[in-house]
């Protein structure tokens, strides 16, 4: 079975109620319907609910099971989630009008709606640009107390039948986290494992990356990445880790045999850790476009619930396969947990 309809079959047996902060838009709506037809849901689309139902009929849809729809400026929920807004942002000084006026904003609307409990996950991106939807995903479900910060990672989905034989990979942070220090960057890797696990099931190898294999180059951004991986090791002795590798070392099993001979990782990393945004944000859109590869994400962690961020080149199949990740990373939230105002 390939990865994605395995993550789809997956998030199928563990139902969650995702959040969607643009229906308006037609892959939205498309990759949304996909989702309840692939077994997952409920699905609730924000916006303008005349707007929405023009799109349900285009596809010949007067309604789903499972399907919902909630326009901020009509709904019974807005003075709730106004007041929740206010509450967050209490120390910005921000007055009840303005935070009624945020809590009509898609992107904000969905995350309040995941804040008070009402949504499990959420996900946007396709309309908005990726620091906005970030933005409403920090400030208003904001960070899980045990995180030591909020990173992100792709999911890179190989072709089927690469010689290579991995079937997907974890790649991080490519998508937020600019020049991670030291210890920043053993936190994303410990993320990025506990992801890897989540949703390949696959026992994470990680690899701290460089231009560097084992001290075959002296530099500051090269002791970055062996300092990173004192403390990883120090932090979660039990995760098979290695660095610095480069990408060849710590991907082709015979470049990992000849370079860092001994490494448990060096030519089996499912894990990749780039040592800056510059490298990941490059790395993954080389093995997409070049590699011919799936890019998922960017997927967030870290948070308290799941938030995720699309592009806004994404495509239908993009909407139902992040609905899919958000949902198992739902699975894994405490069962019944919810914030407080």
């Amino acid at each position: 079975m390939s990865v994605l309809r395995d993550l789809k079959r997956r998030a199928a047996a563990r139902p969650a109620h995702i959040v969607m902060s643009e229906g308006h838009d037609p892959r939205v709506v498309t990759g949304a319907l996909a989702a309840l037809d692939a077994g997952m849901g409920p699905v609730t689309l924000v916006g303008p609910e005349a707007d929405i139902i023009a799109l349900l009929k285009q596809a010949n849809v007067t309604g789903r099971d499972g399907l919902r729809i909630a326009d901020p400026a009509t709904s019974p929920a807005l003075d709730t989630y106004a007041t929740l807004y206010h509450r967050l942002r209490q120390s910005k000084s921000i007055s009840m009008e303005i935070a009624r006026k945020q809590a009509r904003n898609p992107l904000n609307f969905a995350a309040l709606m995941v804040r008070n409990g009402d949504a499990d996950g959420t996900v946007g991106g396709a309309v908005y640009t990726s620091s906005k939807t970030i933005r409403a995903a920090l400030l208003l479900i904001g960070q899980a107390p045990h995180a030591t910060l909020v990173s992100s990672f792709f999911l890179m989905v190989l072709p089927v039948d690469h010689p290579s034989g991995p079937r997907a990979m974890v790649f991080g942070d490519c998508g937020l986290v600019i020049d991670p220090d030291a210890a920043e960057l053993a936190a994303i890797a410990a993320q990025s494992a506990a992801s890897c696990t989540q949703l390949l099931e696959d026992a994470p190898k990680v690899a701290l990356l460089s231009f560097s294999t084992k001290g075959s180059a002296r530099h500051a951004r090269v002791k970055k990445v062996t300092d990173a991986l004192s403390i990883l090791r120090e932090t979660h002795p039990a995760l098979s880790a290695d660095g610095e590798l480069q990408f060849d070392a710590a991907f082709v099993p015979a470049v990992g045999a000849s370079k860092a001979p001994g490494s448990d990782v060096a030519g089996q990393a499912n894990v990749m850790i780039f040592p800056n945004l510059d490298a990941g944000n490059i790395g993954y859109k080389i093995a997409q476009r070049v590699g011919g590869c799936d890019a998922i994400g960017p997927i967030l962690q870290g948070l308290s619930h799941p938030a995720n961020d699309l592009s806004r080149g994404c495509t239908v199949a993009d909407v139902t396969n992040m609905i899919a990740v958000t949902t198992l990373q739902v699975a894994k939230q405490t069962s019944g947990a919810r914030h407080d105002p």
